[in-house]
């Protein structure tokens, strides 16, 4: 999945929704109330819970549960 592919898979991340991302090679990333942090000059795929920011590897995602 492109970067920008999981932008729009994560569009509907508005701080209401949890998502948890499973890696191939790390345990599951559990974000709570995740938002997803518009486009920076940097083009990474970022959610934040409003205390961490989180930076996913859109290569390395394996599945991703968004409820």
């Amino acid at each position: 999945m492109t970067n920008d592919q999981m932008r729009k898979a994560l569009g509907e991340l508005n701080g209401q929704r949890d998502a948890v991302f499973y890696f191939r090679s790390a345990e599951p990333c559990l974000v709570t109330n995740a938002m997803l942090i518009p486009d920076e000059p940097d083009h990474l795929v970022k959610v934040t819970d409003g205390k961490h920011v989180y930076i996913i590897d859109s290569v390395s995602v394996d599945w991703i549960r968004i409820g």
